[in-house]
């Protein structure tokens, strides 16, 4: 089973504004991007369980119902009587999403050290705000270093919500750490600027790739980079800077697509047999275009309808 450990929460999604003008009426979407990673892994097939805290109210109930859907397993899934963590969403005119966050005393950031991963755990997948907020992201770092420690096979994408990592510096530092623990890193070209301390609009990948090139040393078997428009590029264990184009399709936001992008790669390496570190830093170009294309067709589904809603495995090309 991959478990993937991080913040479930409520996206308030804007629809269209009234005819009169004013705002627009926000709909409830259920969120979050460890969250939606695990709703995506479970659409694809693949095993996997959830591990965070949820509220008992309506929201945290929904959330809960609808991994169950996904036939995620939710046996390390906490809950409590807080509230459950609001995202709101502000889309420009491209469809991108920007969020404002809800979440002081709320559930997502409670979560409690669950010791060990359950016996047959094959990944541990972690990012987001579960590793910004306390007290969550001490427990999500040491269950990211323990299940290091005993050999597993760790997925992270830092998902960069920059609004609420007061210390930036002291954050980055934090990631720096991380990688010695990290199989696979995958993260996005605004991310990996953010993180190399440069302009967040600076996304030229070769002014990135002395960043890159450092972060892959330090740990992971290969670095996975999203680019939005120009598709999904790897930096592999070899250095070599290999990539594939964006899905053709017309975009109605981008919510929940670089977390498809990550359970998509998790599921293409499990289903191949391939969840170690040694497996993907052998990858070969042929095996890498393979995952990239499955995970690209797998944002493309994604990024063609409103909200995080990731495909079923029947919905992609040939299915899984």
């Amino acid at each position: 089973m991959i478990i993937v450990g991080g913040e479930a929460l409520v996206d308030l999604v804007p629809g269209q504004p009234p005819a009169e003008g004013g705002l627009p009426p926000l709909h409830p979407r259920l969120g979050g991007g460890p969250y939606n990673t695990a709703i995506a892994l479970g659409r694809l097939g693949a095993p996997v369980g959830m591990f965070t805290r949820l509220s008992t109210d309506r929201f945290g109930r929904e959330l809960l119902e609808r991994l169950h859907a996904a036939g995620v397993d939710s046996t390390m899934v906490q809950t409590g009587p807080e509230p459950t963590t609001l995202a709101v969403v502000d889309l420009d005119e491209h469809g991108a999403a920007r969020y404002g966050f809800h979440t002081t005393g709320t559930a997502a950031p409670l979560v409690a050290d669950p010791g060990d991963p359950p016996e047959g755990t094959t990944a541990l997948c972690l990012g987001t705000l579960g590793m910004v907020l306390e007290p969550s992201a001490s427990v999500y770092e040491r269950m990211l270093f323990r299940y290091a420690r005993q050999g597993g096979f760790v997925a992270l994408d830092p998902n960069i919500r920059a609004d609420l990592i007061g210390d930036p510096d002291g954050y980055r530092h934090r990631f720096l750490e991380w990688l010695s623990a990290v199989s696979l890193l995958k993260l996005s070209v605004e991310d990996a600027a953010w993180l190399a301390g440069l302009d967040p609009d600076e996304t030229d990948v070769r002014r990135l790739s002395g960043p890159l090139r450092d972060w892959l040393r330090r740990g992971p078997a290969a670095v996975v980079l999203t680019r939005g428009a120009e598709g999904i590029s790897v930096l592999t264990r070899r250095e070599e800077l290999l990539g594939v184009p964006p899905a053709a399709v017309s975009v109605v936001d981008t919510i929940g697509a670089g977390d498809t992008i990550q359970a998509a790669l998790l599921a293409w390496l499990w289903r191949a047999g391939l969840l170690s570190w040694e497996s993907v830093a052998g990858l070969s170009r042929r095996r890498w275009h393979e995952a990239l294309s499955h995970a690209a067709a797998a944002a493309g589904v994604t990024v063609s309808r409103s909200g995080a809603e990731p495909p079923y495995a029947a919905e992609l090309a040939g299915g899984e």
